[in-house]
């Protein structure tokens, strides 16, 4: 599928399999509620795990979140690339986070998904796999379990396979929620030497 036939479903409110530089993924326009919902029983994701959304640039999500001093140097430091960063919401404008306070942003360093984002604006996404199992690090491998529920498909070519480091920015000391291609040691050392907290995450 073309790049303008992935911004068209978009746009429509479908669901579209997209790449990323992480994992294969399910985007939607975020202020679709509709999309969003079905972006969860397609995945059969709990209600209580939220979204991440997508953006070209760190400027596109500024009215969104409220990005304290620590995310900041984060996303200056790892943007694009293969981190998000919860934040405090300061904004209601997207059908994403369905509840809760906070939200999951990310840049992505994927050229294809970077014009993607570009056209449509931030989309709201999660990665393309029912929940609990493995992630797709190819089109096809997403289409196989997926393909009869989604409106179109993006092939960007493989992934790396791994999902993205998770950290949250919202408490005074920032932790990371999940491992990924950024190590923990890494954050947390250039955020001055928190002491590494890492829990388990979405």
């Amino acid at each position: 599928m073309s790049l303008d036939a992935a911004v068209r479903a978009i746009r429509r409110g479908g669901v579209v399999v997209i790449p990323t530089d992480t994992v294969y993924g399910l985007a939607c326009d975020p202020a679709n509620t509709a999309a969003v919902s079905r972006i969860y029983a397609i995945k059969r994701r709990p209600d209580r795990l939220q979204l991440t959304l997508l953006a070209a640039s760190l400027a596109d999500i500024e009215t969104d979140v409220d990005l304290s001093p620590a995310a900041r140097t984060l996303a200056a430091a790892y943007w694009p690339g293969a981190l998000s960063i919860i934040c405090t919401l300061s904004s209601r404008r997207w059908a994403i986070p369905r509840d809760g306070t906070t939200l999951s942003v990310r840049v992505p360093a994927h050229p294809t998904t970077l014009e993607l984002l570009r056209r449509t604006g931030p989309l709201a996404t999660t990665s393309a796999n029912r929940h609990g199992d493995p992630t797709a690090a190819t089109a096809a491998e997403a289409m196989a379990t997926l393909g009869g529920e989604v409106d179109a498909v993006l092939d960007g070519g493989r992934s790396a396979g791994l999902a993205s480091t998770i950290i949250d920015c919202t408490t005074t000391t920032p932790r990371v929620l999940r491992d990924g291609p950024i190590s923990a040691a890494s954050l947390l050392s250039l955020l001055g030497g928190y002491p590494a907290s890492t829990m388990e995450g979405q």
